[in-house]
């Protein structure tokens, strides 16, 4: 389906209009009218762009500040931004590559932090074996923070079966966490801690529950400040002035699309008991189909939700999203159909 404009709480296909829960804009903020202002008065102070180098003799102050308030609200000692959420991963798994550091990644990980030597961090459902011997080396463990086709955070708890003689490094994407799971922004970086856990590391793309162009990686000074001088970090584009603008000027907005998201959750879930084929978080604004057929259907109700083939998947998926901006009319509406769908099937 091909549309001509953001795809919102409603998209319009062939003159005709169907509520969408379907992207990643968790917020709404691509659409808040405020939210814009404040991304206009970036562009206005700062250009819709900024090609030049991060560590050339001009500095723009923006990028010290966003980072400043990233790193407190994820409380983490440091963070940097850069262009994309991918760019973040593949810089943080670079620079670790260049290491002798033996790679592990949980299943499903998002290719963005997925080594090329990387070996599987669970083999016939345990740890890899060579995880549990008592040879002294770095280890690097990549994952995602939640899963595609999941609804619940991903457990470190597997961290406490490493023994003592690995110094672990955990780095982990926070791209469908960010901003709305934890107290405001913290996300689950300040829950995972583990007396093995040399350094942890956070990337995330900022395109999706924050609703600007961009990546992050927070983590600790030391690791942040070799970062930046890693040459494809120099000689990179950043992500632009104005969207770091507007992300500082948009702090109230961001929490109340906050409350609204947990309004239209509690709404939504009230009452709600769905069967097997469905997965759901009362907590999450996403909901998993394992039938497929559920897509045809609410799409004849006047309702199209997201659909296709992700790479780590065998399965297509089949995503129900819901955001701030939805209505309580709109979220009547796929209450019902769902109930219905789930008697039917």
């Amino acid at each position: 389906m091909v549309i001509n404009a953001f795809p919102d709480r409603e998209i319009i296909i062939k003159d005709k209009p169907f509520l969408y829960f379907g992207g990643t804009a968790y917020l709404g903020l691509p659409t808040h009218p405020d939210f814009q202002k404040n991304i206009i008065s970036g562009i206005k102070k700062w250009g819709t762009a900024y090609g030049s180098s991060r560590n050339a003799n001009i500095k723009l102050s923006i990028f010290d500040e966003a980072e400043h308030l990233f790193a407190k609200l994820i409380k983490a000692e440091a963070a940097v931004t850069c262009s994309s959420g991918t760019l973040a991963g593949k810089l943080v798994v670079e620079y670790l590559s260049k290491s002798d550091n033996t790679f592990y990644h949980y299943p499903k990980t998002h290719p963005s932090i997925l080594q090329s030597k990387s070996l599987p961090l669970f083999v016939d459902g345990e740890l890899h074996p060579n995880l549990l011997n008592d040879t002294v080396e770095n280890i690097v463990i990549t994952a995602d923070a939640f899963l595609g086709l999941e609804v619940t955070p991903t457990s470190f708890d597997f961290l406490n079966a490493i023994p003592s003689t690995k110094k672990i490094t955990l780095v982990f994407d926070e791209s469908h966490s960010l901003g709305i799971v934890g107290n405001y922004l913290e996300g689950i970086f300040n829950t995972i801690s583990n007396k093995n856990l040399a350094r942890k590391i956070m990337v995330s793309s900022l395109g999706k529950a924050l609703g600007i162009s961009g990546g992050i990686v927070a983590s600790d000074v030391n690791f942040i400040d070799a970062l930046k001088n890693e040459p494809d970090f120099i000689s990179s584009s950043s992500i632009s002035p104005a969207f770091l603008e507007a992300f500082v000027l948009s702090q109230e907005i961001i929490k109340a699309q906050q409350k609204k998201l947990q309004t239209n959750l509690g709404f939504l879930f009230d009452g709600y008991y769905l069967n097997t084929d469905f997965k759901l978080n009362k907590n999450y604004p996403v909901i998993y189909c394992e039938d497929e057929k559920i897509v045809e259907y609410l799409f004849e109700s006047g309702m199209v939700i997201t659909h296709f083939k992700y790479p780590t998947y065998k399965k297509s998926m089949c995503r129900i999203v819901i955001t701030s901006n939805h209505t309580k009319t709109d979220l009547t509406k796929l209450k019902e159909s769902l109930i219905a769908f789930n008697r039917n099937s």
